[in-house]
């Protein structure tokens, strides 16, 4: 396993990071997995024993049943804190009151006080926000997480699901009242949703901040398991029950063949294929992947011994490629004359 920085905190990660996302099983999140605290133990050993050492969960996860039974198996395993980055999120309704979701200095302290006590930890090492609150303003949103890093109860903040300007606006106004700014972007990511190219991987890029990208399989369809005459994967999956991220499956299967073909030639499979892409990307921090079971966990972690060749990425590049939005094409145009016989890195 390889490790790089988390940004500019001086944190080294493992290149795949492990959600615990289907720890638990309450609710609307039985769809995504139900794992209980044995079979949490069992995953977490072998994503321990294999070098990982970056954890993710997230206080809505379960409505904390997540948190809770990834703390236990930390106790249970008796694994060191200090040898392990994890990460949760706040923003998440917890229940029906009105207070208790979005990003007010309220519901942010009262969310990282109980994921502290759930995962047993003294301190969080990272805390998301973990989508736009419309109705907080951004200055006071990063003023109420400056706070809860200087309270001691978290380390580093970072950011999931926000616009990119809005990512930057709120680390200037960060920087400019001298506040913690946001180190780590989590993000949705995949060879069938690209779309982090265009504003979110380069902003990452040019301020040092660590991208983490999320569902790097778009929820399962990247795996093989669906083709045009299936669609459904006939194994009870994720999204055989809840079809998110919004993909064009059209092309997805377009996607997936070209994988097949990369696949065979690694012995490896179309998951690990597809994940491994998405590693060799320039700009990425860390892959987080999930698995229900065993067998699921040992592929997506054989997926960091990949090594795709520059065919194979073009390959893969070019069955994938989305047209460019406005105004990157301009952009893209305009500078054509800037670099001549050079290939241009935006």
């Amino acid at each position: 396993m390889d490790y790089n920085l988390l940004g500019n905190t001086g944190l080294f990660v493992s290149e795949l990071s492990f959600g615990t996302m289907s720890f638990g099983g309450e609710g609307f999140w039985k769809s995504v997995g139900e794992q209980q605290q044995e079979e949490a133990d069992e995953l977490m050993q072998m994503t321990v024993d294999a070098g990982v050492n970056f954890i993710d969960t997230a206080n809505v996860y379960s409505f904390g049943q997540s948190e809770e039974i990834l703390g236990n198996s930390i106790e249970n395993l008796e694994l060191n804190p200090n040898e392990l980055v994890i990460s949760t999120k706040v923003r998440g309704a917890m229940d029906e009151g009105p207070n208790s979701q979005g990003l007010s200095r309220y519901h942010i302290f009262n969310s990282v006080e109980d994921s502290l006590e759930r995962l047993k930890l003294d301190q969080i090492d990272l805390l998301y926000v973990h989508g736009v609150d419309s109705v907080m303003p951004i200055e006071e949103i990063m003023k109420n997480l400056n706070d809860i890093v200087d309270s001691g109860y978290v380390r580093y903040i970072g950011v999931s699901n926000w616009p990119a300007w809005m990512v930057a606006k709120a680390n200037e106004l960060a920087h400019f009242r001298g506040w913690h700014q946001f180190k780590a972007m989590q993000y949705y990511y995949s060879l069938s949703g690209r779309d982090a190219e265009e504003a979110l991987i380069p902003y990452a890029k040019s301020e040092n901040l660590a991208f983490v990208p999320w569902s790097p399989l778009a929820g399962g369809f990247l795996t093989g398991k669906y083709t045009r005459d299936q669609e459904t994967s006939g194994e009870n999956a994720r999204r055989d029950e809840f079809d998110f991220p919004p993909i064009d499956k059209e092309k997805a299967f377009d996607i997936v063949d070209v994988l097949k073909e990369v696949a065979d030639k690694h012995d490896a499979t179309v998951a690990e294929t597809a994940l491994a892409w998405v590693r060799h990307q320039k700009g990425i921090t860390s892959t987080l992947i999930g698995a229900k079971t065993r067998d699921q966990l040992a592929s997506n972690l054989r997926s960091a011994e990949i090594n795709l060749t520059d065919d194979d990425l073009e390959a893969l590049d070019q069955v994938s490629a989305v047209p460019a939005r406005y105004p990157f094409w301009m952009a893209d145009f305009q500078n054509e004359n800037r670099y001549p016989g050079e290939a241009r890195e935006m």
